[in-house]
């Protein structure tokens, strides 16, 4: 059910371990929400141009989409979101040489069908 979207700027890409953050968040918040393991995917989009505040150099960004079914109430939905955060901010190398700004979203997902096609 929880649906992950990151976006990230392009010059991050050497610096982020995203495989490592989506292996880390996973079970993590699984625990935390109560929520099936396998149900939980991260998909990841590179940014190419972005512009951050007044479009200075040496600035990125990573934001996390976290998209959950309803039902949760919102102190659950906020430990959900540091616990993003701080998961996200470990897997980020230091020593970038860019000022990175690091944000996530919580929100629920207002309508959600899903099928699993065995093999």
């Amino acid at each position: 059910m929880p649906q992950i979207t990151v976006e990230y700027s392009e010059s991050l890409a050497e610096a982020f371990d995203r495989r490592g953050f989506a292996l880390a968040l996973h079970p993590a918040a699984a625990e935390l929400i109560s929520s099936a393991l396998p149900s939980f995917k991260t998909r990841f989009h590179p940014i190419g141009e972005a512009v951050i505040g007044g479009g200075e150099p040496g600035e990125a960004m990573v934001h996390v989409d976290l998209a959950i079914l309803p039902g949760r109430d919102a102190e659950l939905k906020a430990r959900l979101g540091e616990l993003a955060l701080a998961t996200l901010c470990d897997h980020i190398k230091p020593g970038t040489g860019l000022n990175v700004q690091v944000t996530v979203e919580v929100r629920k997902i207002a309508s959600y069908h899903k099928r699993v096609l065995a093999p």
